[in-house]
């Protein structure tokens, strides 16, 4: 829908002016062009078009104000007319010409001509008169206007163009239509021109803002889309892609680092846990740690892989724990945790660090958690750098649940749910069998079977399921359903779907599908779960023709971009959240295949003819290699079109019958594809005719088209499901104009332009006002049936982001200011990828369109297209962004074929036309192209109107001359091995193509040259060439003198267009040099600096065009230059060279490098270093500054690169190129005077504003312009006080040292009592370097978490501030305020920081030094501060397949400098005293002549370093390399360590500058073969050496002699004041009255007094000299950081494995000239040695104890209670007391006491132990453990296995306190629910009390088994051996035997007795009734006995 205002003319105005005209509608309004000195008639002839989007209603208004246009004022209205539409609404078209009114609605003589036309919804229109259009053919009009792409939001500023002679415009000229932004480009590539001539300045510009905003504040004029003006943005033409991509299949280094810490909460109970890590199919283990649930690990696992990132990715890590897995058995599985690597590697800094996995059972998924895993995970890539967190001493007791392995949003109670993938059927299956043996069958048998027998596997989770096979069929039906079972949300986000073909070898893919869970589900609070479909998806791969080898079956498996259509899949996917406690559910997690309900054929969407029209233009830059055979193009899009191998090409679907028909004939399916379509039969015609190629050049063909062009057009079948891309697609437009409007202004601060806060504000209302265009389109047609449940969902959720980005846009446009345009532009990048992220439409409809080249009807190379940009509709915004559009391809090599330096030289480019849309819709399928064609129709569309041409005949062509001015590159690819190039440049403008000249060896050649290309003939009409030109494609080649040129790169450019009619004048011409980035492959490879113009040739021929001034030089022959106007403007600069010396030259061509020069070029003049006559003796300079001078453009951006080269002179006159560096920018090194007119220029830009001013007294209390760094402490201090400072160059923790500390503690002890009690000071003597070391770390710590605190306020506060609209202004003073306060703290005295930052605990005193956590070049800017260091290099620039890195192409490095200054300087510079000639811009640089210093290297530490061994461990030792000193500290090794302490200084003496460069390796070693390196780093010693920030030893924090902080520099502080005072020519210092020195016009004060070893009080200079030190850079005009007393922590690199880390060093270097005193003796750092302790248990009784045993007679329960209790570890030192049996109340006595002996590191609060591995080992291992007591009860039996019955496990740190009787004792204390003060053995040396002992029942939960009374005491070594015990009872010091009960001893005693207990007392009533019961049946059984006898006897009578 749209309204269109045609603007004709004015009439009848009076007086002679600028008219200009604004025409508003629904309050968006447009301004016309202003026409120049009119009188009475100004004709306007534009068009205005507003898109809308509800119907317009008849009583809207269109209003029209005519002004005079002031540039000056603002304009002056003349009338005004307004029409209501009612008209307009009816009649779709009326003209009207009327009379205005002014300003008092009194009608005015003048009159307006206006035509309005509006075509609504159904696409009815009215249409134009023919005579609007001269030589239009007004069929393309109608619909022209619905089809133009620029996705015209409102607000936005749609493109210009002009079809007819007269000027047909859409709406225009928009508040800023007139600004030129310089120069853009769109995408980063595609360098763009403006069309518009108006140009206006800055400040014409401002006064434009302010008349047209009413005054509008300039801080918040917004720049719209001005893309008409800046980037020429065509209708007819698309953008092409400039990165030749290479498919993602190519395979990279990862590793993956995995360190399993610790677990806890096993549930089991007394396991023998061992953790499995898995990643992939690597499998690696941890020891087995036995009898705990919660086990210390600390095992660090690396997993080494080259892969491609998409395998990589899908990889499943998996942590499980095993119970008691051993040599026999594999023992059994207690719980897992996986997710995959791609979740790991979309962390921040890729990694998780201390994180807790949670464990769950996968056969058991009833169960509920199994317990915890800590770990850190890591996954690099090659060239990742991981920022590491700080390993030090963690002692922070951890909160699990806020720390668990999962990704930020993801809920840390996970539910299991079941995921259900439906597969129904396939279609379009390619042939999988060859064809012989069915022709066999089919000649026997008479069956023709289809040759593949499909079946589906799912991968998910580590997990796969697979259909049934379906036998022969290409058209698959299996409605079955693959169901998994994972916890959710599943942290694997992708699942991969693959058809296969069953095979009785092997199984190969057909193809595959992956589906990306986080776009089928939203996880927010009105989010989804996972749904998808029923919904087919298309699978690309390989070919589709068989081979029995298919080189592209990578592609089948998903890796890599498909070159062809596979196949097509109906799936479905639904989630089904399990309740786990529902009693019927299976609960295993095995994979199940069930049957699933099938669906009906029209649920993905109803059936709908589409119609794919295309036209080749052009066909050019055919690779030579294809060969002269001809060449045919074919356009497939499916199965449709492909002629050659489509084969099973899908049944099309027969039109239903209407009623009335006659009976339709059964169409049958015939090769021509026929079809009663609308206009008589229609084929479809899927390739273009065979053509033989001719040659353009060496390297190219191309076809000769010429006026023919050939077309092609399929018809194909596919569900209607177009909304999906519709919708797609109008996201894609809102992200591409928004990716623009970022390009723009990221290059407008590159390019230092002024104003991008402007365009950055229009970029964001055009964000705001697409966001709500997508709102009122996306929510048309919501009701339909095929809509699948995840469209629904998508689309409310993409409506609601999108909602909400656009009034984000809205907030955060009016806090765009100058400042703040970098943080926004972040802020605008995240809306970018969320906007990609949506727009990608997981459910497909219509399959990608692929373009292949055939060759002899071989595919040779191919193009694909998605069809979402070439989709058509009426709606503007739902367009395709190619549809009906003029593309230009690039066709590539299939698959890897593509990979490397032979995927870059294009195949073919093609100029191709296409179109695709519903065949209903088609009539106006050809309205996009050029004009001036006529179609030649087949035979059977002759006549008919909406029959396809199959080709086009243009009988409209214009010639055109074009001018190419390549006048430089810069930063090319190095292609020879000299490490330069031989480059020239070769254009190519549709079939020609010409080449520069070559320049031998450079990499920045400047050609200066004009390649002419006479009769060029263009097709089309003229206005469109000019908006519209073809693109220009540079390519840079290296010429070599044997075989082919090498390729180096390829960029495109856009001509300006220069019309017959128009004037060669500015603005538009002539044009300005441009630069151009040059891409090879994707990666950049230098930019070209050049202009690019087509001149028209008008029929006075080539006369009329601008003159071609001939040859300029005549040396240069026949070449061009590059004429005046284009070429930059020079003007005349000094460069200045200082010549220091060359460093590690590498030999060339097996020659040693014996006399080096260099060789400085830049812009053709140069100058040459001397000679250095003997390299190996001083490889230094002898004259070191040398100059000389050139032409330079004046603007800097033009600067040509300076070129440095080392040769090597030999004998005989010759010279040897060892190596070349070209300074790309000499931007670093430009000198600019001082504006000494400034009133303080010598401390302008040096000082921060807040710390000019510190004053202790009143501001008289110094003479002025002093000011007083007050370094005394404030009256109350704390102990420590920390200043943390956020802003990252700052230095160190500020800290006052204390002299007075007598004082302190007196004050101290008064305060005490009444705060929390202190600790105590901490003892001098116990006081070492480590524990400095580890203070620090804890400080550094410290401000990292602060700073990542204060990082996320303001990233809370942004967000706030975007969210709450309104209140953004206020939130912004706020937030203004609270910087300061921030600031303020920051700058206070460092006496007085009372700050936030203070740390809360209050730290004993220690002195600190400054950890830091990269290397110390990385914070002092490489030490570059004068003397920078160049790298030479040579050989070939390595291509990403090589992997060369630059490393290996560093021959050597030149340390010089240079300087750039514009002649003449003035001349106060040249005045200054002490000015020396001979070192121009360099005074004051030391001599660079041979020194002796003495280095010490002091090694602390390693940290994660890369494992060596087979066991997954590493015997490291330190190797230091300096020169020919070669020191291997092999005998020190540190067995099986990954963390090992090296704690050791060595001493190296070394002459400067012969070893300047420092190796400090870390070697594995090994007791047979060579040791092994692990990893090393490198140190620049002599950059530190004469840097000005004084490396060679740092500033420490307080000066003391002696102790552990004492000073370690030979010089003390007032004597590196005295001499840094001297060689920066600073007045000072001047010791003043005791306590205060003053330097320059800074006064520092500090205490005065000094204390010795005695404690004698001596007065000294030396605190306030050093604080002074450590504030030098506040030193006006030569103050700069000083490096403080530090520890650097450098990453160790191994050559084997370029660019991953293989571990951390941490060490620091000293250095100390040997004409100096000597420095004392090094700094002890040896490793603490653990203190010995002993720790005695005595575990007193057990009560409440739970009763296990049931007595065999009595059935009564009890239990034989001992207690078991270790501290290493089960297997070192289990000590169990003995047996209290038999306690039938839980109570048990023992007096027993075990002792543990123990070694212990106080400051890594960790336990040591020594013990060898295993019987095998070689020697002992160290282990560090955390000092944890356990304690256990256990039930004591005879014949089976003791029972477990509960434990606690006491940390010694901080343990709770027992309690005082057994009755306070309860479970809660051990669980932490309750707060329980805490202790620890170490403070408290002696406790008592009760504590609870817990097991978990059968439901996991804790329970109370059993509470024990125990002491601990922990003693040292010495004072064990000075009061000795005994173990158990036994002497000395014995403890007296426990009174237990009878029932606990009768055992021993007398069993009898103890039978006659346990029987008659609990008994007896049963027995007496037993006895009596015995005595009767007796007598029973007697009388029974003796009955016969009696009987008998009385029978006889006897």
């Amino acid at each position: 829908m749209a309204l269109f205002v045609h603007l004709k003319t004015v009439s009848e105005l009076r007086g002679r002016g600028d008219r200009i005209a604004k025409v508003t509608f629904r309050g968006q309004s447009f301004y016309s062009r202003v026409l120049e000195n009119r009188e009475d008639v100004a004709d306007f002839d534009e068009t205005f078009r507003w898109p809308v989007a509800s119907s317009i209603d008849s009583n809207e208004i269109l209003e029209i104000q005519i002004f005079n246009y002031s540039k000056v004022f603002s304009n002056k209205l003349i009338g005004t007319f307004r029409m209501v539409l009612q008209k307009v609404v009816e009649e779709k078209r009326v003209e009207v010409t009327d009379t205005l009114i002014d300003d008092n609605n009194a009608i005015i003589k003048t009159s307006l001509c206006v035509e309005v036309r509006y075509q609504a919804t159904d696409g009815t229109v009215g249409s134009w008169d023919d005579g609007d259009f001269l030589g239009d053919e007004s069929l393309h009009e109608e619909e022209k206007d619905s089809q133009e792409t620029d996705g015209l939001l409102p607000g936005s500023r749609p493109s210009s163009r002009t079809p007819g002679e007269k000027s047909f415009r859409r709406a225009g000229r928009s508040v800023f239509s007139a600004m030129k932004l310089g120069k853009n480009r769109s995408h980063k590539e595609e360098p763009q021109r403006q069309d518009e001539p108006a140009v206006l300045e800055m400040e014409d510009l401002d006064r434009l803002a302010v008349r047209l905003g009413d005054g509008l504040d300039p801080e918040s004029v917004s720049l719209a889309s001005v893309t008409a003006l800046t980037t020429n943005v065509s209708n007819k033409r698309s953008k092409p892609d400039i990165k030749m991509v290479p498919g993602a299949g190519r395979p990279v280094d990862y590793q993956v680092s995995i360190t399993v810490i610790e677990a806890r909460q096993l549930v089991g109970l007394n396991m023998d846990p061992v953790v499995c890590v898995e990643v992939g199919d690597d499998k690696k283990y941890t020891s087995m740690k036995e009898s705990t649930n919660c086990p210390y690990y600390n095992e660090y696992f690396v997993f080494d892989f080259h892969v491609s990132p998409d395998v990589m990715f899908d990889k499943i890590i998996k942590i499980s724990v095993i119970h008691s897995k051993n040599l026999l058995r594999s023992g059994t599985l207690v719980g897992s945790f996986k997710m995959d690597v791609g979740t790991v590697y979309s962390q921040p800094e890729h990694q998780f660090h201390h994180k807790w996995a949670i464990l769950s059972d996968p056969d058991d998924i009833s169960a509920g958690l199994k317990g915890y895993v800590k770990c850190d995970v890591a996954v690099v890539g090659k060239g990742d750098n991981i920022k590491t967190p700080h390993k030090a001493n963690e002692t922070d007791e951890d909160d699990i649940e806020g720390n668990l392995l999962l990704p930020e949003g993801v809920p840390p109670e996970r539910q299991w749910a079941r995921f259900y993938v439906k597969i129904y059927r396939a279609e379009g299956l390619p042939r999988m069998n060859t064809s012989l043996m069915a022709n066999v069958k089919k000649a026997f048998i008479g069956e023709n079977k289809d040759l593949v027998d499909p079946y589906v596997q799912v991968f998910f989770a580590g997990q796969k399921g697979k259909t049934s096979v379906q036998k022969s069929s290409y058209e698959p039906l299996w409605n079955e359903q693959v169901i998994f079972t994972d916890l959710f949300p599943p942290l694997c986000k992708r699942m991969k779907v693959q058809i296969r073909d069953s095979d009785k070898v092997n199984d190969v893919a057909i193809g595959t599908h992956f589906i990306d869970l986080r776009k089928i589900s939203n996880d927010g609070d009105k989010g989804f779960l996972p749904t998808l479909g029923p919904a087919w998806v298309n699978m690309y791969g390989s070919t589709r023709n068989y081979t029995l080898l298919d080189e592209h079956q990578d592609l089948n498996e998903g890796l890599g971009e498909g070159v062809s259509f596979r196949a097509r899949l109906m799936l479905g996917l639904a989630v089904e959240i399990l309740d786990t406690s529902n009693p019927e559910l299976t609960s295993s997690t095995e994979v199940q295949v069930e049957q699933a309900t099938p669906v009906s054929e029209s649920c993905t969407g109803k059936l709908e003819e589409f119609f794919l029209f295309g036209a080749f233009l052009e066909a050019s830059m055919i690779d030579r290699k294809n060969g002269d055979k001809p060449i045919t193009f074919e356009v497939t899009i499916g199965n449709y079109g492909n002629e050659v191998d489509g084969l099973s090409r899908p049944q099309r679907p027969r039109p239903r019958k209407e009623p009335g028909d006659e009976e339709e004939v059964d169409l049958i399916q015939s090769s021509s594809d026929e079809d009663a379509g609308e206009g008589g039969d229609l084929a479809s015609v899927s390739s273009t005719p065979p053509m033989r190629p001719q040659i353009t050049d060496r390297n190219y063909f191309h076809l000769p088209y010429l006026e023919r062009k050939p077309c092609i057009y399929i018809k194909s079948w596919w569900p209607d499901q177009r909304r999906r891309l519709y919708n797609a697609n109008i996201m894609d437009h809102i992200a591409d104009k928004l990716e623009e409007g970022l390009n723009d202004v990221q290059e407008m601060i590159k390019t230092e332009k002024s104003y991008p806060e402007r365009r950055l504000r229009g970029v964001l209302e055009e964000l705001s006002c697409g966001c709500y265009r997508f709102l009122s389109l996306a929510d048309k047609d919501q009701g339909h049936s095929s809509h699948t449940r995840l469209d629904r969902e998508r689309l409310k959720s993409c409506m609601r982001e999108l909602e909400s980005m656009g009034q984000q846009a809205k907030t955060l446009r009016a806090q765009v200011k100058r400042h703040t345009v970098r943080d926004k532009l972040r802020l605008c990048q995240n809306f970018l990828q969320k906007l990609r992220f949506l727009a990608d439409e997981p459910q497909h409809s219509i399959p990608d369109v692929f373009i292949w080249m055939m060759n002899n009807n071989k595919r040779t190379a191919y193009a694909r297209v998605p069809s979402k940009d070439l989709l058509f509709s009426i709606v503007e915004e739902e367009l395709g962004k190619d549809c009906a559009k003029v593309k230009t391809l690039f066709l590539k090599l299939p698959g890897k074929r593509g990979f490397g330096s032979v995927g870059w030289t294009v195949q073919a480019k093609l100029e191709l036309y296409l179109w695709l849309g519903l065949s209903k819709q088609r009539k106006d399928f050809l309205c996009g192209l050029p004009c001036g064609f006529e179609e030649v129709k087949a035979a059977q569309g002759l006549g008919l109107h909406a029959f396809p041409p199959i080709s086009l005949v243009y009988t409209k062509k214009q010639a055109f001359q074009l001018r190419a001015h390549m006048y430089q590159a810069r930063s090319l690819f190095a292609a020879d091995s000299s490490g330069l190039s031989d480059p020239f440049a070769r254009v190519f403008f549709i079939n020609q193509s010409q080449c520069t000249e070559v320049l031998n060896e450079t990499l920045c050649p400047t050609w200066d040259q004009m390649l002419v290309f006479d009769n060029l003939e263009l097709y089309g009409e003229a206005h469109e060439l000019r908006d519209d030109p073809p693109i220009i494609v540079i390519e840079i080649y290296d010429q070599d003198t044997m075989g082919k040129a090498d390729f180096m790169g390829r960029t495109f450019a856009k001509p300006l267009v220069k019309m017959a009619d128009e004037a060669y004048c500015p603005p538009r011409f002539p044009p300005q040099l441009e630069y151009y980035q040059i891409y090879r492959g994707n990666a950049t490879a230098g930019d070209l600096l050049a202009a690019f113009e087509l001149l028209q040739i008008g029929p006075a021929g080539k006369a009329d065009l601008p003159p071609i001034n001939g040859p300029g030089d005549m040396d240069r022959g026949p070449i061009m230059p590059v004429p005046v106007g284009i070429r930059p403007v020079l003007s005349k600069y000094r460069i200045e060279v200082l010549f220091w010396g060359l460093r590690d030259l590498k030999r060339v061509n097996l020659a040693q490098v014996d006399r080096p020069r260099v060789d400085i070029e830049c812009a053709g003049k140069g100058v040459q270093s001397s000679l250095i006559h003997n390299y190996k003796k001083n490889p230094n300079f002898n004259t070191l500054v040398k100059w000389f001078e050139v032409d330079l453009p004046e603007n800097e951006l033009l600067h040509p690169p300076l070129n440095i080269r080392v040769v090597d002179c030999r004998a005989f006159g010759r010279y040897t190129l060892v190596g070349s560096h070209a300074v790309s920018s000499l931007r670093r090194f430009i000198y600019r005077p001082p504006d000494r007119s400034a009133p303080n220029w010598n401390t302008t830009g040096r000082l921060p504003q807040g710390r000019r001013v510190l004053c202790d007294g009143g501001p008289s209390s110094h003479p002025p312009g002093e000011v007083v760094v007050n370094m005394e402490p404030e009256v109350p201090v704390r102990k420590l006080e920390t200043m943390v400072k956020l802003d990252a160059t700052s230095d160190a923790v500020i800290k006052v040292d204390v002299a007075d500390e007598e004082k302190e503690k007196k004050k101290k002890k008064k305060k005490g009592s009444s705060e929390e009690p202190e600790e105590e000071e901490p003892d001098e003597s116990m006081l070492d370097w480590w524990s400095k070391y580890f203070a620090s770390i804890d400080t550094m710590k410290e401000q990292l978490r602060q700073q990542e605190a204060s990082g996320i306020d303001l990233e809370e506060k942004e967000e706030v501030e975007n969210t709450e609209g309104l209140k953004g202004p206020m939130k912004g003073k706020e937030k203004a305020k609270a910087a300061k306060e921030e600031k303020k703290k920051r700058t206070q005295s460092p006496g007085t920081g009372q700050g936030p930052e203070a740390p809360e605990k209050k730290k004993p005193k220690i002195d600190e030094l400054k950890v830091y956590p990269k290397e110390l070049e990385s914070e002092f800017d490489n030490f570059e501060d004068w003397l920078h260091t160049f790298n030479l290099l040579r050989g070939k620039t390595g291509d990403d397949e090589d992997s060369s890195t630059e490393e290996e192409r560093i021959v050597g490095r030149f340390k010089g400098s240079l300087c750039v200054y514009k002649v003449p300087l003035p001349e106060d510079v040249s005045r200054e005293a002490g000015y020396d000639p001979t070192y121009g811009m360099f005074q004051g640089i030391p001599s660079n002549d041979p020194i002796n210093v003495l280095v010490r290297v002091y090694v602390v530490r390693a940290t994660d370093l890369h494992p060596a061994d087979i066991n997954g461990k590493a015997d490291p030792y330190i190797a230091i390399r300096l020169g020919k000193t070669d020191i291997r500290d092999k005998e020190n090794y540190i067995s099986k360590q990954l963390n090992p302490v090296f704690g050791k200084s060595f001493d190296i003496e070394a002459s400067f500058p012969m070893e300047s460069m420092l190796t400090v390796a870390v070697y594995d070693w090994d007791l047979v073969g060579t040791d092994d390196l692990i990893g090393e780093t490198k140190i620049d010693l002599e950059n530190r050496f004469y840097s000005k920030h004084r490396a060679t030893c740092g500033i420490a924090q307080t000066y003391s002699i002696h102790g552990y902080n004492i000073w370690r520099d030979p010089m003390k502080p007032s004597q590196i004041l005295t001499r840094l005072c001297k060689e920066g020519k600073v007045d000072g210092p001047h010791f003043g009255p005791p306590g205060r020195v003053k330097v320059s016009n800074r006064v520092f004060t500090g205490p005065s007094e000094i204390e010795d070893e005695n404690g004698q009080r001596k007065p000294t200079e030396e605190h306030v000299a050093l604080s002074a030190l450590r504030h030098w850079e506040d030193i006006p005009r030569v103050g700069c950081r000083l490096v403080p007393e530090h520890v650097e922590t450098r990453p160790l690199l191994n050559p084997d494995k370029p660019g991953i880390e293989q571990g951390r060093l941490e060490l620091w270097v000293d250095m100390f000239p040997m004409d100096m005193p000597a420095p004392g003796t090094p700094l002890d750092i040896s490793p603490r040695k653990p203190k010995k302790y002993e720790l005695r248990v005595i575990v007193w009784n057990t009560d409440e104890v739970v009763l296990e045993d049931d007595d065999f007679f009595t059935g009564e329960k009890s239990s034989d209670i001992f207690v078991r209790g270790w501290l290493k570890g089960q297997q070192e030192d289990k000590q169990d007391t003995d047996v209290h049996y038999h306690s039938l109340t839980g109570e048990g006595n023992f007096n027993w006491r075990y002792l543990f002996p123990f070694d212990y590191l106080a400051a890594e609060e960790r336990i040591v132990i020594s013990k060898k591995e295993s019987m095998f080992s070689w020697d002992e291992t160290e282990y560090k453990i955390p000092a944890r007591l356990t304690l256990q009860i256990w039930d004591a039996d005879h014949f089976s296995a003791d029972d477990f019955l509960g434990a606690i496990e006491l940390d010694l740190n901080r343990f709770p306190r027992g309690a005082k009787t057994a009755k306070q004792c309860t479970m809660e204390m051990a669980t932490g629910e309750v707060d329980v003060p805490l202790v620890s053995i170490f403070k408290q040396k002696r406790v008592k009390g009760w504590w609870p002992l817990l097991a978990r029942n059968e439901n996991d939960e804790f329970e109370l088994t059993g509470k024990v009374e125990a002491e601990l005491h922990l003693l040292t070594a010495e004072e064990a051996e000075k009061n000795p015990v005994g173990l158990a009872r036994n002497e000395p010091d014995p403890l007296e035997k426990p009174k237990r009960p009878d029932t606990s001893f009768i055992w021993f005693l007398n069993p009898l007795k103890s039978a006659r207990y346990f029987l008659w007392h609990t008994s007896r009533w049963r027995f007496l009734k037993l006895l009596l019961l015995l005595a009767l049946l007796l007598m029973l059984a007697l009388f029974l006995y003796s009955l016969p006898g009696y009987m008998v006897k009385k029978l006889l009578g006897a």
